[in-house]
């Protein structure tokens, strides 16, 4: 057994993990670089031997490149778990938009061809790799991440078990239950986004949040929150339903979710509901809406989009915004962005990580000017941060999760981080007594 890295090993984006087998090669998803990491999509390495892929959840930087994949020739069966099959025509589609201004004929055929080869498959159930020449099985579990998203255990001829984490939840999420360690991984490939890290507790970030609306709000204008559509802006959602309901938030000002892909995926969340953590099913018995309260203003097309950016640029009007792209790489976040970054009446919360070499990061990083579609945009704006809405474990949730394996892994390899992140995390688990590679 062996596992080539053909991205997200050194970075938090590209994730693509070959998992080398005398009877050929299992692909553990094939993920989009960005930010700094950003490069070319086309494969760039041999897939002749490759025999399946499986997703772990569907966030572009793990199934980005898959339309590239299946040009190189790929022809195998796709295995995820049913919610990430609902998700990953959606995003992809979004992405190739956005990425190749591909037409809609284009998109649809590339999405069917994709369509065909999805395999969905049930959580904790042993499924075995079409394709191999010997058998072995691999096992989806709940990774409480994004809807549907899932680590997987292989299981090896010798009965050894080689387990992917894919990106693991943070615990105590209201929105969606815990990842629960899997009782033996001889090795284990772990995500380490935040291994340096811990994030506020979800009590903690939700008093965040009133505390920075309120201070906005005495002051006027928008507060505009970039959000990934998968994850981010269901649990902002969530936590804005929540103050409203508790009456710490006027019901009169508008909650204005400007993303079409984000409406499409909250849709989807709400179809799942059978995932959802038993907090938001509580909410749910009590006849409340989560997701879809009426105070949400859902924006539809773009000329609708254009106009309220130019009603809030010229107006200052109180409202808040939630609007792709979670990094401000495109999307429509980038038209608010560029509209009120020099209003001093505005506010920006990043919710979650923010990659080296988006605009993100640069705001994040206190840039006083910035560049946005070849225009220079002052930022007078007031930029603010917040750890508790990240989709990632941070580095006791990680701990945890290795501490909770019944079975010590022999070997722990740090993926999916940067290396102060990587390095933090690696000291920990030494000494607990783990054998851990960078």
């Amino acid at each position: 057994m062996q596992v080539i890295h053909h991205g997200g090993k050194d970075t938090v984006t590209g994730s693509c993990h070959e998992l080398v087998l005398d009877c050929g090669s299992v692909l553990v998803d094939c993920g989009q670089f960005q930010g700094h990491d950003a490069k070319l999509l086309e494969i760039d390495f041999p897939i002749e031997h490759i025999k399946a892929l499986i997703v772990t959840h569907a966030h572009i930087d793990h199934i980005g490149r898959i339309p590239w994949l299946l040009a190189a020739g790929f022809k195998g069966p796709i295995y995820c778990s049913h919610a990430t099959a609902e998700l990953i025509p959606l995003m992809l589609d979004d992405g190739l938009s956005l990425q190749l201004a591909m037409g809609r004929s284009k998109r649809d055929q590339v999405l069917n061809v994709i369509r065909d080869l999805i395999k969905p498959v049930a959580y904790d159930v042993w499924h075995q790799v079409e394709g191999l020449d010997a058998p072995h099985y691999f096992r989806l579990n709940p990774a409480g991440h994004i809807l549907g998203s899932a680590f997987i255990e292989f299981q090896l001829p010798n009965q050894e078990i080689v387990v992917f984490s894919g990106d693991l939840g943070p615990c105590d999420k209201p929105l969606l239950p815990d990842p629960i360690s899997p009782s033996r991984a001889d090795y284990l490939f772990l995500e380490s986004t935040y291994g340096d890290k811990c994030h506020e507790t979800v009590s903690e970030r939700g008093h965040r949040l009133k505390a920075i609306i309120e201070r906005s709000l005495q002051d006027g204008g928008t507060i505009i929150i970039p959000a990934f559509s998968v994850g981010r802006t269901q649990e902002l959602l969530f936590d804005i339903e929540q103050l409203i309901h508790s009456l710490q938030l006027d019901a009169q000002i508008p909650i204005i979710l400007d993303s079409p892909m984000a409406n499409e995926v909250t849709r989807a969340y709400r179809k799942f509901k059978q995932l959802w953590a038993t907090e938001a099913k509580e909410r749910l018995d009590a006849h409340r809406h989560p997701l879809s309260f009426e105070q949400c203003v859902t924006i539809k097309d773009f000329r609708q989009h254009q106009r309220l950016v130019n009603r809030l640029a010229s107006t200052g009007e109180m409202s808040i915004v939630i609007a792709a792209s979670g990094m401000c790489q495109g999307g429509r976040v980038m038209a608010y962005l560029q509209s009120l970054l020099p209003d001093a009446r505005t506010d920006v919360i990043f919710s979650g990580y923010q990659a080296e070499g988006t605009l993100g990061r640069e705001l994040q990083m206190g840039a006083h000017e910035v560049e946005i579609d070849g225009q220079k945009v002052k930022v007078n704006a007031n930029i603010h941060s917040m750890s508790g809405y990240s989709a990632h474990a941070d580095q006791t949730d990680l701990v945890k999760f290795v501490t909770g394996i019944d079975n010590k892994p022999r070997q722990i390899h740090l993926i999916h981080g940067e290396t102060e992140s990587k390095s933090s995390l690696a000291q920990q688990l030494k000494d607990l007594g783990y054998q851990v590679v960078i």
